[in-house]
């Protein structure tokens, strides 16, 4: 496992990525962004955050965030705050505080 930012992980282009979903993991809900400003947005804030592998890689409960892309209507990528695939990770900068702002502020 290596430190990489959203577009080591995205297969695919994310210019693409029409529309995000951001699931709450306390609550359940899930609000979309289907804005083409805001979406692009929400990635460029996000694609030059770094995804450090933690050392510790033991399975854990609950999240606070899930972010699903979408090209279209085609689910492409999902990821968590702390872990992306099945691998745990901490963020530089934190993630946190920026998809809980683009959450708040989703009608």
């Amino acid at each position: 496992m290596e430190t990489k930012t959203l577009k080591g992980f995205y297969d695919g282009n994310l210019d693409e990525v029409s529309k995000v979903a951001i699931t709450d993991g306390n609550t359940g809900k899930r609000k979309m962004i289907e804005d083409k400003n805001t979406v692009e947005a929400f990635l460029n804030e996000m694609k030059d955050i770094e995804f450090i592998p933690e050392d510790n890689q033991e399975p854990r409960d609950g999240f606070n965030y899930a972010v699903t892309f979408y090209e279209n209507e085609k689910e492409t990528f999902q990821f968590g705050m702390t872990q992306v695939n099945d691998h745990y990770y901490h963020t530089e900068p934190d993630i946190f505080p920026i998809v809980d702002d683009f959450y708040e502020t989703i009608d």
